[in-house]
């Protein structure tokens, strides 16, 4: 399952199983799970663990050293779950001493060209759009899409099961379940396709939306809102993780369109 014209060292880690195309190159301190596909030209540096069944394409670099000058050489990681695709020329760093390692979860579509930069944290089931260009510590929570071209600013986090549209210059959080639009970047209403697809409830989804309006459509402050929803709204996973996202975001969210003299709003 390994051609003769790969590149594999002697020191990596290749389980059964996984196809080595000609001119793929595997390097020490490297691991790759059961059923994973290597194609030609792609790069796998110093030490990738990647997971069973995943699929990586033609030109893609993993675990390369991180395009950080305060990097020093230090021994970090690059995580790949299983049955994660990554296409055609994409680049993912391996970690700083700042976290150590950047991780891609399972279940993921990384499409070509994007770049998903050191200290990265990719939850499950995400899909990182073509040319997408992640700066460092970003995190990306589950079921999470980020679309193409798009830019997001270092240590912004995107919660679970949030949508960016293309194009999107991310400089703030994104909060979960949102649809995140415009130029300056906010909020465009609730994921509701996408959390109808994945199972959730009319219910669920219509008390997420709720939320939503506390924080984007009543003209209060985030602490205002925040205790309104605490006092007003019953608890629920949902509820419980938006306000926990919202409470924990150093960067601070993305604003509400009625700051930007819009006043309908998207579901």
């Amino acid at each position: 399952m390994i051609q003769p014209l790969a590149y594999i060292h002697s020191e990596s880690k290749i389980a059964r199983n996984v196809v080595v195309e000609p001119f793929a190159m595997i390097h020490k301190d490297v691991e790759i799970g059961e059923g994973t596909w290597v194609a030609s030209h792609a790069v796998i540096n110093e030490g990738a663990r990647i997971g069973k069944n995943c699929r990586i394409y033609p030109g893609a670099v993993v675990s390369a050293i991180p395009q950080d000058l305060k990097y020093n050489n230090e021994y970090t990681l690059t995580y790949v779950g299983d049955n994660t695709t990554i296409r055609e020329y994409a680049t993912i760093s391996r970690g700083t001493e700042e976290h150590w390692k950047t991780e891609v979860g399972s279940d993921c579509l990384i499409m070509a060209y994007a770049h998903i930069a050191h200290d990265c944290i990719i939850g499950n089931n995400c899909i990182i759009g073509n040319n997408v260009q992640m700066a460092g510590h970003v995190q990306v929570g589950d079921w999470a899409i980020v679309s193409a071209i798009s830019a997001v600013h270092q240590f912004v986090k995107i919660g679970p099961h949030a949508f960016v549209s293309g194009g999107s210059l991310v400089r703030k959080d994104v909060p979960p379940f949102t649809k995140a639009a415009r130029e300056p970047i906010s909020y465009a209403g609730i994921n509701s396709v996408g959390l109808r697809r994945r199972g959730y409830s009319n219910q669920q989804i219509a008390e997420i939306q709720t939320v939503y309006r506390y924080i984007y459509m009543k003209g209060l402050n985030n602490s205002d809102a925040l205790n309104q929803i605490e006092l007003e709204l019953p608890p629920s996973d949902e509820r419980d993780e938006i306000v926990n996202f919202i409470r924990t975001s150093e960067r601070g969210i993305m604003k509400s369109p009625l700051q930007f003299g819009e006043h309908h709003e998207h579901d």
